[in-house]
């Protein structure tokens, strides 16, 4: 099966490079700029997935089965005060992914977020009712009516509070965050009213192999498998890796004055992937474990 991936310096295009890779699959590998890692096997285009003629020219050209978009403006902040520019990544773009695919018969898996929820309860199974708070979370779920629109077979992926290690360690991460900052014996403000199932991008990365393989249909959720508050992320965090939690002090939500609001209570029911695809996520002590032979070999 030929696999394109967009967004491939990102962490689950980073992580879904090095899967496929080991795999008998044939990778296409597409990213905005040059590829912050090694690309053992397959091809690489440069891409702008805002861009209708490139998207057409680069699918036409290397003939996917399927596409796989990892691609998106996350920064929730930052898309809640350039609207325009998180529009243009994150639904301009995935109609012109779509669009290309109606062309080419190309099977399309779209990533999205538990964002598209409002957070008045969790965790959520496939049938919940969407209902975004902040502007990247509109963005997304126009992005998903985009899709489910299409006149292509598409699947859509849904994730929550994505954590691991990426190659050239632009981003951080949550788990990141906590551990970089009691090293530094700084102390951290952390939520304890917010409530999410995070998820290792090596999981993520296997359940849209899973679904791309499979070539399924419809809507899946793909996360962990622990509900747990940003709080006992940290805690545990720092208790994997032997650093100091008094560092830690529990805090709320009304205490952080950010751009976009956050769903209070996601977390995800993940039966469905389970039965359908075999999805198998880590346990989030055995993320860590996975987190920190990464970082052994950095």
């Amino acid at each position: 099966m030929r696999i394109l991936v967009t967004g491939a310096n990102g962490l689950l295009g980073q992580k879904l490079v090095e899967l496929i890779s080991t795999k008998n699959d044939y990778l296409i590998a597409t990213a905005k700029s040059k590829l912050v890692i090694d690309l053992p096997c397959g091809e690489y285009h440069s891409l702008d997935i805002t861009n209708r003629n490139q998207v057409e020219s680069v699918v036409q050209a290397s003939k996917p089965d399927v596409i796989i978009n990892t691609a998106a403006m996350t920064q929730v902040d930052q898309c809640e005060t350039e609207q325009d520019k998180c529009w243009l990544n994150n639904v301009t773009a995935v109609e012109n992914l779509v669009h290309a695919c109606e062309q080419t018969k190309t099977h399309f898996i779209q990533v999205s977020t538990d964002f598209i929820f409002d957070g008045t309860y969790g965790p959520l199974d496939e049938t919940a009712k969407p209902n975004p708070i902040s502007f990247y979370g509109k963005s997304k779920l126009a992005a998903e009516e985009a899709v489910q629109k299409s006149n292509t077979d598409w699947a859509i992926l849904r994730t929550v509070l994505v954590y691991g290690v990426t190659n050239d360690m632009s981003r951080s991460n949550i788990v990141l965050w906590v551990k970089k900052s009691l090293e530094e014996g700084k102390t951290i403000n952390v939520v304890n009213d917010q409530w999410r199932t995070p998820t290792l991008a090596e999981d993520l990365a296997m359940g849209c192999y899973l679904a791309a393989t499979k070539k399924v249909k419809g809507i899946y959720n793909i996360s962990g498998d622990n509900m747990m508050t940003p709080y006992d992320i940290a805690i545990k965090t720092a208790d994997f890796f032997g650093l100091d939690k008094s560092l830690i002090k529990q805090t709320d939500s009304t205490q952080f004055k950010q751009p976009a609001a956050r769903p209070p209570k996601t977390g995800f029911i993940i039966d469905k992937a389970k039965r359908e695809l075999g999805y198998q996520p880590h346990r989030f002590i055995d993320g860590l474990e996975v987190l920190n032979a990464q970082l052994s070999r950095l």
